[in-house]
């Protein structure tokens, strides 16, 4: 069946949700996040396309984009080759890290793109993994609230900023308490999963080593342990670093199972 082409945005803003593959983890520390980051300013750069807000989670990202002077299904291409030949190289691995086609929707009204800029802000809060949105530093969002960051070049906050005063600082001010108003915002493919607290995982990862003691992973048989280690990883809302902590293995061999 062919693929069904992608609705144009008038406006050129679209959000854009790309997946890890099999919803694995794509970022692992810090590194990666910047290099995801550095990669999608060298693309905004390259192209002149704007870049109105991100949100960089484990194993999934969000992008509000406005399309430069190519199509962003060609950009995002682009970033996509780039981020994985950086993964495959750091970690020793070949195949699909991403999903084949990313996920995208149009912008077809203020409204809705203010809606969309919050929704990819309070991601991290709904997925339990900070308090305030601000918290999260792989966001736009403590580039909204006027502090300073590392990648002030790459946000485009002009538009959305304007949309609250003409004064950056007013604008600043109400931005920030529509940021964190309670709502409930729905927007593509709303699936945030809750990340499990350690004592909840443990109980999930013994459903998984029946037969097994959390500490007898180390000592199972390669062919073996990847399998358990494949479906562990397959556990919703439990992150490959924190599986790696509570079994006290390296999270490589998480990684490459």
């Amino acid at each position: 069946m062919p693929r069904r082409a992608r609705e144009k945005s008038d406006n050129g803003i679209y959000h854009i949700i790309l997946r890890g593959n099999s919803r694995q983890e794509i970022f692992h520390d810090d590194e990666d996040f910047i290099r995801f980051i550095e990669t999608l300013n060298r693309y905004k750069t390259k192209t002149n396309m704007k870049v109105h807000g991100w949100c960089l989670m484990n194993n999934h990202v969000h992008l509000l984009l406005e399309k430069g002077e190519e199509e962003l299904s060609a950009t995002m291409k682009r970033i996509g080759v780039s981020f994985v030949w950086f993964y495959n190289r750091k970690y020793e691995t070949t195949g699909h890290l991403f999903q084949d086609r990313f996920k995208s929707e149009i912008i077809d009204s203020d409204k809705y793109l203010l809606t969309v800029i919050r929704y990819i802000h309070q991601n991290p809060v709904k997925a339990r993994l900070v308090k305030n949105p601000v918290d999260w530093k792989w966001s736009s969002c403590p580039g909204y609230y006027g502090e300073k960051t590392l990648y002030a070049n790459l946000l485009d906050s002009d538009l959305i900023l304007g949309m609250f005063a003409e004064d950056r600082n007013t604008a600043i001010r109400e931005f920030i308490e529509f940021n964190e108003a309670v709502n409930d915002d729905k927007c593509l493919e709303d699936d945030i999963k809750r990340r499990l607290k350690d004592e909840e995982a443990i109980e999930e990862i013994k459903k998984v080593m029946v037969g097994f003691n959390l500490v007898e992973i180390k000592s199972l048989p390669k062919e073996q342990r990847d399998e358990i280690l494949s479906r562990i990883k397959k556990i919703e809302g439990i992150t490959q670093r924190q599986a790696a902590r509570i079994l006290g293995i390296s999270p490589n061999l998480i990684f490459k199972s």
